[in-house]
């Protein structure tokens, strides 16, 4: 079962979150068909959402990351929930896999360097708060760290990982750990996260090593005394559903919701999250128009 959990050192300096997220990132592959490189980018940005969902406060707020590079992959997009649940997609699937002479996964190649990420979150209270940065890599975790860093001014370590067979291309593993200065880190405090930050392996190597993620927020905060704050299940989930679709079309005019019909008068319907098909015959359509009116 997939997990988050969020550690804070005894002195309140640094925040670290890590997640494994292995039947995420397979559930997403399954879903979308997606090729090795669409599924080790559309992966580590559920990974990103799924923590930084977990780290909203509201009950009810949402978190939407779109990254959107320059490369054969489009739009990448993932969102989550405040209890850490997330769904996505990619706008190309089937996008061709290259890889670093290292055997690793070329994400930046698919995604692109150049473009932008955007992070939404919305509290549910008012208009929702929109940042925007720059691709630095397109390798998603160290977008994610510039993200942090230049809109809202937190020094972040973020990796992110997904590790991919690369016979079949079936999810192995897939993890993240997010670690936060927090405003009483002083210097000696930071010295000490960068040399623990330099030792780590990446996280689908600790996951592989048989360590749960306590174990792994414990070894990046090396030599601190660790909290942990909370611990929770997240899932892929889709909240997609034949109602909610009718509430949108009792938003549109009769004479707008009559001309998405095909010639048979039927209007037909497809998540982007998962792949859901909703049928709506003509006896539909006129019933959903005359409740509007009613």
């Amino acid at each position: 079962m997939d997990k988050i959990i969020r550690c804070i050192t005894s002195d309140g300096a640094i925040m670290a979150a890590a997640i494994d997220a292995s039947d995420i990132v397979f559930t997403a592959k399954k879903l979308h068909h997606l090729s090795k490189s669409a599924t080790a980018a559309l992966g580590r940005l559920l990974c990103a959402t799924s923590i930084m969902g977990a780290m909203l406060k509201q009950k009810d707020a949402t978190i939407n990351l779109r990254v959107m590079g320059d490369g054969e992959l489009g739009p990448v997009i993932a969102v989550g929930d405040s209890r850490g649940n997330v769904k996505g997609y990619v706008g190309n699937a089937d996008c061709p896999t290259e890889f670093y002479p290292n055997g690793k996964i070329n994400v930046s190649k698919a995604v692109g360097k150049n473009g932008v990420l955007n992070v939404m979150r919305d509290y549910g209270t008012g208009e929702p708060y929109i940042g925007q940065v720059e691709l630095v890599s397109g390798e998603i975790a160290e977008d994610i760290t510039n993200y942090f860093a230049t809109s809202e001014q937190i020094p972040t370590v973020c990796a992110l990982g997904v590790l991919i067979n690369k016979e079949d291309g079936e999810v192995m593993l897939a993890g993240g750990l997010l670690i936060q200065l927090l405003p009483g880190a002083d210097d000696e405090t930071i010295d000490k996260l960068e040399k623990n930050v330099e030792k780590l392996d990446p996280v689908t190597t600790m996951l592989a090593k048989g360590m749960s993620i306590l174990d792994i927020c414990k070894t990046a905060l090396e030599g601190f005394e660790v909290e942990v704050l909370d611990e929770m299940p997240v899932h892929y989930v889709c909240g997609c559903s034949k109602e909610k679709l009718e509430r949108y079309f009792c938003t549109l005019s009769d004479e707008d919701l009559r001309s998405m019909a095909d010639e048979k008068g039927i209007i037909t319907a497809s998540c982007h999250f998962c792949n859901k098909r909703y049928v709506f015959t003509k006896e539909d359509i006129e019933r959903i128009i005359k409740e509007k009116n009613s």
